[in-house]
């Protein structure tokens, strides 16, 4: 029993549930904390993985226009231009 409880006097029974339900949202609070710490983390990683197929995707567009435009040229020059 605290001191404050003491001087005001009474059951301690009359604070017990007080504390108990402080603790319980203290406790919800950590779990809330612990939860969206748990979801940043997710959400990073799925744009990490989104930039890297991202830079794929480009790479790959590139290889085929780089493909087609050398293509182009050989007939080009096959054609005698």
């Amino acid at each position: 029993m605290t001191a404050q409880r003491r001087a005001v006097g009474g059951s301690r029974f009359l604070y017990d549930s007080f504390d108990l339900a402080q603790a319980r949202i203290d406790a919800q609070e950590r779990l809330e904390n612990e939860r969206r710490a748990g979801l940043e983390y997710r959400l990073n990683r799925i744009e990490e993985v989104l930039e890297r197929l991202e830079r794929r995707l480009w790479l790959a567009v590139f290889g085929v226009a780089s493909g087609v435009i050398i293509h182009g040229a050989l007939a080009l020059i096959a054609a005698g231009f």
